[in-house]
């Protein structure tokens, strides 16, 4: 160990395991260290960013021997872009942390008795697998290492990804393998053009500058959405943009704009406007080979799963948890647009969705209509106060109910809901172990956990999806 500037840097430091979310594992003299940028197996010189007593966080300065683990990326921006973070690990290794991480979460923070945990279901796509993009222009071009390096410290313009922890730098990113190669198409297409033209590129700072996002979705049918989000309106230098993007990139089916004058770059409370095409996709979900292919339309504000065939995986498991014969009343909650009821439907006697944003709600219903489901309802609304008894009596308690909360888990009065409505069956689907283990701890109050199923969604990435089905005991 030795100190720099008051910098503790923890010299030849050998890692021998994986922790969470996306961290590697160390100990020294007792104390374990939790390290971003390394394999276990490497021997690395870290810099401490937090030192506390019995554990301590740092980030790798430099890899002494690299782990026999390790394997070479295939993205030229890894390592300076802050997604794909696991593309140095075999797949498979990868699955094997996932796995790992679950059941640690489950057992540390839910302190509850699990079944054994079933083995992760992986993608079967590691590259391509996405089928939603955004990307950020900027006139703050984040320069890499070897720029700096030779002092060619020309900044200019970028499109592509925010730096991870520098909210005004963009790196420019060439080719993303995140979805078909269709994305860097249209991107690089959309730079070019700009650049030729002295478009202006937005800056975050001042709120100036012209281009701001793009938002591409590609959908299994072969449907392609661009949604171009502007600081203000030029029609002149729009309208030319759009017809040269047509024109090069053949295959968008749908292209709009967005003219966003606000200093976040939510487009939720805006109204995107169709310069070409119907102004949505569509997409389909299987739900197995002998049944009809569920169809959802996708409009440019739309919640959907980004992994559409890891999604039909995620949502195959959640239907057989659920168990269902055809009589059972099934409650929905943070329903988005209706995906995971509308896709157990065809097994159940009545589908019930309960989510707070009103527009998904909508979304809902019309992909409930377009699939000819006529026995679920959607509701807007907070959960805790639209499922009474008054509530109950129009609609019917539920016998199974599944949710599907965001990354923060579920609210604690909406646990202690649960506990009061003391439904059958209930199915947990999470983007968040951890969250999703202190929701499990709570529940265990009267229910008991059967089964557990991690699903892959992210490939190169730490996230994962778990599901969990509980039964009242």
């Amino acid at each position: 160990m030795r100190k720099k500037d008051k910098r503790i840097i923890l010299e030849n430091l050998l890692i021998t395991d994986y922790a969470a979310e996306g961290k590697a594992l160390a100990k020294l003299d007792g104390k374990v260290i939790f390290i971003s940028g390394a394999v276990p197996g490497d021997i690395a010189d870290v810099l401490l960013t937090k030192n506390k007593k019995d554990w301590a966080e740092g980030r790798v300065l430099k890899i002494k021997a690299f782990s026999k683990e390790r394997v070479t990326p295939f993205c030229s921006h890894f390592g300076i872009c802050g997604g794909c973070k696991w593309q140095m690990l075999p797949y498979p290794k990868q699955l094997q942390y996932k796995q790992q991480e679950v059941e640690q979460n489950l057992r540390r923070i839910g302190k509850v008795e699990l079944p054994g945990i079933l083995p992760i279901i992986g993608g079967d796509d590691t590259v391509h697998y996405r089928n939603k993009l955004e990307f950020t222009g900027s006139n703050k071009r984040y320069l890499l290492p070897e720029e700096i390096a030779t002092d060619n410290l020309i900044q200019g313009n970028a499109l592509g990804f925010h730096v991870p922890r520098i909210f005004d730098k963009v790196i420019d990113i060439n080719d993303c393998y995140l979805m078909d190669d269709v994305n860097n198409k249209i991107r690089n297409t959309i730079r070019a053009f700009a650049l030729e033209n002295k478009f202006s590129f937005y800056d975050i700072r001042e709120h100036t500058g012209w281009l701001r996002n793009i938002i591409i979705r590609l959908s299994t049918t072969g449907e392609l959405m661009v949604n171009i989000c502007l600081n203000y309106d030029e029609e002149t230098d729009r309208t030319k943009l759009f017809d040269h993007l047509l024109n090069q990139v053949p295959g968008i089916t749908t292209l709009l704009y967005t003219i966003n004058p606000k200093w976040n770059d939510s487009i939720y409370d805006l109204t995107p406007q169709v310069f070409f095409g119907k102004g949505f996709i569509t997409e389909k979900l299987s739900a197995g080979p002998d049944e009809d292919a569920f169809e959802f339309k996708i409009s440019a504000k739309s919640f959907f799963q980004t992994n559409t065939k890891q999604a039909e995986k995620l949502y195959t498991v959640t239907r057989d948890f659920a168990a269902l014969t055809g009589h059972e009343i099934v409650y929905d909650l943070y329903c988005g647009t209706g995906s995971i009821g509308i896709f157990v439907s065809k097994l159940a006697k009545k589908i019930i969705g309960v989510e707070v944003i009103e527009e998904a709600i909508a979304d809902a219903k019309e992909n409930a209509a377009i699939n000819n489901i006529n026995h679920a309802e959607f509701f807007s609304g907070d959960v805790i106060k639209i499922c009474n008894d008054e509530f109950f009596g129009v609609h019917g308690r539920p016998d199974v109910i599944i949710t599907d909360p965001p990354r923060a888990g579920m609210h604690e009065k909406l646990v202690i809901k649960l506990l009061e409505i003391a439904a059958p069956k209930i199915v947990y689907v999470s983007c968040n172990t951890a969250t999703q283990a202190r929701d499990l701890g709570l529940l265990s109050e009267k229910y008991a956990i059967e089964k557990i199923q991690p699903v892959d969604m992210f490939p190169h990435t730490h996230h994962i999806e778990c599901v969990v089905l509980l039964k009242l005991k």
